[in-house]
C-alpha cells in the first residue's frame, strides 16, 4: 500500500479549519474534474490501480472503479473500516454485494439507476435491428466482396416483451414507439400500471412468451433471476423469436440456450454471456443467429456526463445529512 497521500485531491473549505475532520471520499473519476462537489467532504482518487491513494480505512464514501473485475473494486473493502457508503457506478450490484457481508452494520450500498439507461436502451435497439435486418450478414458479404441482398424481417408489427422493467426496460420501450411494433408487453417482479399500459407480474412469463417475436431481457441478475431464461423459458418463445440479453449473463441458461440457436428455431442478440468474457473456441461463438457484443451497453460517450451528475447530486446528500438515491441495500 502506499504512503497516505490525501492532500492530494483535498477540495479546501474556507468556512473550515485545516484542522477539522472531514469524510474522505473516494472517487474513480479525478475529482477536479467533476464541477461543483460540495467542499465540506475531502477526496482522492482511485480507480483500481495497485497502490490506493489514502489509507483505506480513512474512506467514508467509496465510489467503486468502473468496468473493473469485481476482485479490484472489492480489494479495499476489508481495510475500509469506517466506510458508511458504497456507490457503484453500474445499474447491477452482483459484481459488488457478496463483499459486503464482511462490512461494518449500516453501510448503504447505492447504485447507479439511470446513468446507463439512454446508452442500454440504444444498444438493445441496436440489437434488435441488426438482427432482424442481417447486419452482421452483411458485414461478412462484405468483407467477402460478396452482394448479399434478400428478404429480412422488419421490426415494424412485431411484438416485443420486455422482461425486467425498471428505468433500462422503460427507456427501451420509448426508443420502440416510432417502429410500428403491433405490441410491447411489460413483464417485472412486480405488477403495476404505467402510462403505456399493464406490467405484468414474472409469472405471466408462460402466457407472453408464446406470443412475443422479441424478447427483451434486462432484468437484474439475482438468485430469483438467475437461470430464468432457461429450457422451459426458451421452449415457450414462438419459432424464429429473437431473444436479446443487454441484463446479467447468468440470467440466460447458456446451455439451454444452444440447444435452440443450433437447432436453428431461435435467434439471439447478447451484450452478456454466461462465462463472461467469452473465452475463445466457446461454442456460442459459431452458434447460428447469435449476434454477440462484449458487454458494452455502458460504456459510451452518454457516460461520463451522467456518472457526473450522480455523483455531484449524491455527495451533496450525503454532506447534507440527506437520504441517499437509489439505495439498494444496508449491512447489518
Amino acid at each position: 500500500m502506499s504512503a497516505d497521500h490525501s492532500d492530494t485531491f483535498r477540495h479546501h473549505d474556507s468556512t473550515h479549519g485545516s484542522s477539522e475532520a472531514r469524510d474522505l471520499v473516494w472517487l474513480p473519476i479525478p475529482p477536479e474534474e467533476i464541477d461543483g462537489l460540495p467542499d465540506t467532504l475531502e477526496y482522492a482518487h482511485w480507480d483500481g490501480g495497485e497502490d490506493f491513494p489514502t489509507d483505506p480505512a480513512r474512506c467514508a464514501f467509496y465510489c467503486v472503479p468502473y468496468m473493473k473485475p469485481p476482485q479490484v473494486c472489492t480489494r479495499p473493502l476489508p481495510a475500509m473500516a469506517n466506510l458508511r457508503v458504497v456507490q457503484t457506478l453500474t445499474a447491477g450490484i452482483d459484481h459488488i454485494k457478496p463483499a459486503l457481508a464482511d462490512l461494518a452494520p449500516g453501510v448503504r450500498l447505492c447504485n447507479a439507476r439511470g446513468v446507463h439507461d439512454a446508452s442500454t436502451a440504444e444498444l438493445a435497439l441496436a440489437l434488435i435491428l441488426a438482427s432482424l435486418r442481417g447486419i452482421p450478414d452483411f458485414v461478412r458479404g462484405q468483407d467477402a466482396e460478396e452482394w448479399r441482398s434478400g428478404f429480412r424481417p422488419a421490426l415494424a408489427d412485431k411484438s416485443v416483451l420486455i422482461v425486467g422493467y425498471g428505468a433500462i426496460g422503460s427507456a427501451i420501450e420509448d426508443r420502440l414507439v416510432p417502429f410500428e411494433c403491433e405490441r410491447v408487453a411489460r413483464v417485472a417482479r412486480s405488477p403495476r400500471t404505467t402510462e403505456r399500459g399493464p406490467v405484468h407480474p414474472i409469472d405471466a412469463l408462460p402466457r407472453l412468451l408464446p406470443e412475443a417475436d422479441v424478447v427483451v431481457l434486462v432484468t437484474p441478475l439475482t438468485e430469483a433471476t438467475r437461470g430464468l431464461a432457461g429450457a422451459e423459458f426458451l421452449s415457450r418463445m414462438k419459432d424464429g423469436a429473437l431473444l436479446v440479453n443487454v441484463a446479467r449473463g447468468g440470467v440466460v441458461d447458456t446451455k439451454a440456450l444452444l440447444t435452440e440457436l443450433e437447432s436453428g428455431r431461435l435467434r439471439a442478440a447478447l451484450d452478456v454471456t454466461d462465462p463472461e468474457p467469452l473465452p475463445a473456441g466457446h461454442p456460442l461463438w459459431h452458434a447460428p443467429g447469435v449476434l454477440i457484443s462484449p458487454h458494452v451497453g455502458g460504456p459510451t460517450s452518454a457516460f461520463l456526463p451522467r456518472a457526473k451528475r450522480l455523483l455531484r447530486d449524491q455527495l451533496h446528500r450525503y454532506a447534507r445529512g440527506e437520504s441517499l438515491a437509489h439505495l439498494v441495500a444496508t449491512t447489518g
